[in-house]
């Protein structure tokens, strides 16, 4: 019922907190399969948001998190498709900005899955991966927390180099 992808990004947003993570897994179903349903993309920068929240980047987070609610409330009447409370996912948008907009540090959110079929799938699935549901962020986990600078880029690089290299070629064969 659910793309695979979107049960994947619950697993991260509630049990690793991995919101680099989430926006990566959700950014290549949209971009990889062709769906472009502006839901997924508000989910990625809701992921984003709390990432920066997190880091205490307010700037990045505020604009993040105002995005994702500027898209969620044109596509409103499809939240409930994503196994989601509408009302409650609203106020908790709109607590996070507030706490954003007062530097108030991040804390963990639940997102507010009200299809009991898709929460225990999510649980589940925390479960056989030995993964704690709603576990809060580990504050102390430094490769968590910045892993946009940390982590292993030598594939994106290289794939740019190697994009840079055909147009070059194609480029002189002109």
């Amino acid at each position: 019922m659910y793309p695979k992808e979107y049960v994947e990004y619950l697993v991260q947003f509630h049990c690793t907190r991995d919101y680099f993570e989430c926006h990566e897994i959700l950014e290549e179903y949209w971009k990889g399969k062709g769906n472009k349903h502006p839901l997924w993309e508000g989910l990625i920068q809701l992921a984003v948001g709390f990432y920066h929240y997190r880091r205490n980047n307010w700037n990045g987070a505020i604009k993040m998190i105002c995005n994702c609610e500027a898209i969620f409330k044109k596509e409103r009447h499809l939240i409930p498709t994503l196994g989601l409370n509408d009302e409650k996912f609203f106020n908790i948008l709109e607590q996070a900005k507030k706490k954003i907009e007062q530097k108030i540090p991040y804390e963990s959110i639940e997102l507010p899955i009200k299809d009991l079929k898709l929460l225990n799938t999510v649980k589940n699935i925390c479960i056989q991966n030995q993964l704690t549901w709603n576990r809060k962020s580990d504050l102390t986990n430094q490769y968590l927390i910045h892993k946009h600078k940390l982590r292993d880029r030598s594939e994106v690089i290289e794939a740019r180099n190697h994009a840079k290299r055909k147009k070059k070629r194609v480029e002189e064969n002109k």
